[in-house]
């Protein structure tokens, strides 16, 4: 495993390597494995980005700076930077949750790299940790819309066809798949007054209207 490679993304080397290790190691695979570490680095994380944010925008009150850190710390954040890391390629699993593909699930991916942020403060201090999840987080911070950053796709649209003064959108379940346990939703958004028809799927009828919305929202503001 060269875990080197994930170390020269984070611009860290580690003191101590078994750190390093736990961090990356599952309970599936056995002890010790890195949920302390991922309720330390959870911590951490919270702090260092609501400094960054206290900071960056100066006159942003305090509801919103709440929803912008609730944004850029939340599973699915960390999920996307986890895979900009290919960390599913390092993390260590026991039989069954690899056979299951636990190297792609989000929520295995999130806490692991919580658990490193948890492992760099561990092994050098906070600076230290503040540093990587600094370099990590950077293209998110600078590119940050503060408006509407952590505002979700229904709101986003909602907002947007109030202000222009045109009837909210309808959503209504197209299809569903798979068993009972296990479906699978797709939901159609409808706009007449644009001429707009969007889909979207999801586990949940929920997540597949926030789909179908996102994607109006796109047509919408495009026109």
């Amino acid at each position: 495993m060269k875990r080197s490679i994930i170390c020269r993304q984070l611009g860290y080397e580690f003191n101590t390597p078994a750190l390093f290790k736990q961090a990356l190691t599952h309970r599936s695979f056995g002890m010790p494995h890195n949920e302390r570490l991922e309720f330390l680095g959870d911590s951490v994380l919270n702090c260092v980005i609501a400094n960054q944010l206290y900071h960056q925008y100066p006159r942003l009150p305090e509801g919103d700076l709440s929803r912008l850190r609730a944004h850029l710390v939340n599973k699915q954040t960390l999920y996307e930077i986890a895979q900009s890391l290919h960390l599913g390629d390092h993390v260590l699993l026991g039989e069954g949750e690899l056979k299951s593909g636990g190297f792609r699930r989000p929520s295995i991916l999130a806490d692991t790299l919580e658990a490193i942020f948890g492992a760099v403060f561990l092994d050098n201090g906070f600076v230290a940790a503040e540093k990587v999840i600094g370099r990590l987080y950077a293209p998110l911070l600078q590119g940050l819309d503060a408006k509407n950053m952590g505002k979700d796709s229904k709101t986003l649209l909602q907002e947007y066809l109030q202000g222009h003064r045109i009837p909210l959108p309808s959503y209504s379940v197209v299809a569903t798949h798979g068993e009972a346990h296990q479906q699978h939703f797709e939901v159609e958004c409808l706009i007449p007054e644009l001429n707009i028809r969007s889909r979207g799927d999801g586990p949940s009828r929920r997540s597949a209207e926030q789909s179908a919305a996102k994607e109006a929202y796109r047509l919408a503001t495009e026109t």
